[in-house]
């Protein structure tokens, strides 16, 4: 009875929110709400029980070691990341807890704790938001996991002093992590393609790294990220985060819809949420400054504040060691935040394009080394985005002696496909500034293969109103899609399944022509 009338929920408000055009994880904190008002009615237990607990938690541990799977750690430290995540902690915390004690009848202590629960972003949701756009190996999702991972540090450290416990001398022992990995790499290339694979994604998410990691008192989602960014450079890495998405979307619903069945708020509760939801601006301009300061360009900048401006879950389980009276309150100020920071995500790019102008005049003159202006050289095609299809692409031009550069944003595949030999330049190619005095006028054609639609349709927009007269081609996955990629400005957008289909096709109508089978 219980599980059904979760699913009933999740979906039906879920169905609700998608066709809205919003992100369905805010029709997942709806439907946890809606649970709360009706559980009297149809008789069902006030807590949210064991099971769904249990569910949401694995949902968390299994996003953290797929977001671990996607991490470059020689990546994270950097003075943005460690510089960035701190200071705004201490600004935030130096600012919250005086509020906070002046404004409201609590002690100093309880001030303190909580403008350290409301101080952390949602790595949950940035992530999410971030994989489902796939930008966490773009520069500012680099940036911002980095950001997260040190406030989640934080946390952990936060909550062993809460909790006056200190973890075992056993956890000593994750330092020789490392000297595990070649174990590791041997099992995921002996796991073969199918349920191995994924079994073996859950047994060191959830088992090793998360319960190991508990077991000498540290906090398993800790290691569940650890054992993810363990495996990051694998060549299979992607291949086991994608043999894990079903599972982790599901369990992630318990998450969402957890977060809703924590209870359901009074009015000082709402108002406290209210407050708190109007100071995000704040929090995001905060990021904004400091990442300028650390000399990002405004764009980077923008897309990682924009993306950490949330409150955490990490909140909730402070609040579950530190303050449990304030447990409901800060559910619905993380609940609130949530549905006012998905949407403006959902919308990032746009946004920025249309406060471009303005934000960049606050940049700094000097701009960050992986951020510099590039320059097109001698060449007459650009690939832009170089996964499969625009690896393919980039490997059939060359054969036909085509001058060609390619184009990408995910340092780990420029740094790939340059040891292949290959002429590529890290950029964003959905940047403003990258179209600023970029000269095209060698350039003939250009191929369009990033995996997100909407980059691919302001490159089109941008090539076009700089002037560009070639030709323009991509791909897409779904026609509408397709139809919008043409408007901005693409000669020739082809469905990619269609494609492949017609190319199987070509080789059957060969071999009957021929009676031959082409190699």
């Amino acid at each position: 009875m219980l599980e059904a009338v979760w699913i009933a929920f999740a979906f039906t408000l879920g169905f609700l929110v998608h066709r809205m055009g919003l992100p369905n994880l805010i029709g997942y904190l709806a439907a946890g709400f809606a649970i709360s008002a009706v559980a009297p009615a149809l008789n069902l237990p006030e807590e949210n029980g064991e099971i769904l607990d249990h569910i949401a938690h694995l949902g968390v541990l299994l996003l953290l070691f797929t977001v671990g799977l996607k991490l470059r750690l020689r990546n994270l430290v950097r003075p943005e990341v460690i510089g960035g995540g701190l200071l705004h902690f201490t600004v935030s915390c130096l600012v919250l807890a005086p509020a906070f004690y002046l404004f409201m009848d609590i002690s100093p202590y309880t001030a303190g704790m909580l403008a350290v629960a409301l101080a952390f972003s949602s790595t949950v949701l940035a992530a999410k938001v971030l994989d489902s756009k796939r930008e966490l190996r773009a520069f500012h999702g680099r940036v911002a996991i980095g950001i997260l991972i040190v406030q989640d540090l934080i946390a952990l450290v936060v909550m062993a002093f809460a909790n006056g416990e200190t973890p075992s001398w056993w956890a000593l022992l994750i330092f020789a992590l490392p000297l595990l990995r070649p174990v590791f790499y041997r099992l995921l290339d002996m796991s073969g393609h199918d349920e191995l694979l994924m079994l073996l994604g859950l047994l060191l998410a959830l088992a090793v790294g998360g319960q190991g990691f508990e077991s000498v008192g540290l906090s398993s989602e800790l290691g569940a990220l650890a054992f993810g960014a363990l495996l990051a450079n694998h060549p299979r890495a992607t291949e086991l985060s994608n043999s894990l998405w079903s599972v982790k979307e599901l369990f992630l619903v318990g998450f969402f819809l957890q977060i809703g069945m924590e209870g359901l708020p009074d009015a000082d509760m709402l108002i406290f949420a209210a407050i708190m939801t109007l100071v995000l601006p704040l929090k995001g301009l905060l990021f904004f400054v400091l990442l300028l300061a650390f000399k990002l360009r405004a764009r980077s900048a923008f897309l990682t504040g924009l993306s950490l401006s949330n409150y955490s879950e990490f909140g909730l389980i402070v609040a579950s060691v530190a303050l449990p009276e304030w447990l409901v309150p800060i559910a619905i100020t993380l609940a609130f935040s949530f549905v006012l920071s998905a949407p403006l995500n959902h919308i990032a790019h746009p946004l920025y394009e249309k406060l471009a102008n303005r934000l960049q005049k606050l940049e700094r003159d000097s701009w960050h080394p992986d951020e510099q202006p590039i320059s097109l050289g001698d060449a007459e095609v650009v690939v832009m985005g170089m996964g499969r299809t625009g690896a393919a692409a980039y490997e059939r031009l060359q054969k036909q002696g085509y001058k060609l550069i390619a184009l990408d944003s995910d340092p780990g595949k420029v740094d790939k496909h340059r040891k292949a030999g290959r002429n590529i330049l890290f950029a964003d190619a959905e940047d403003q500034a990258f179209w600023q005095g970029l000269d095209m006028t060698q350039i003939k054609a250009v191929v369009l293969s990033m995996s997100d639609s909407e980059a691919k349709i302001i490159s089109a927009r941008k090539l076009r109103s700089n002037g560009f007269e070639g030709y323009i081609v991509s791909h897409s996955l779904y026609e509408d899609e397709a139809n919008r990629i043409d408007a901005a400005g693409a000669n020739r957008t082809y469905l990619t399944m269609n494609e492949a289909g017609t190319s199987l096709a070509e080789h059957i109508c060969q071999y009957m022509q021929t009676g031959r089978a082409e190699h």
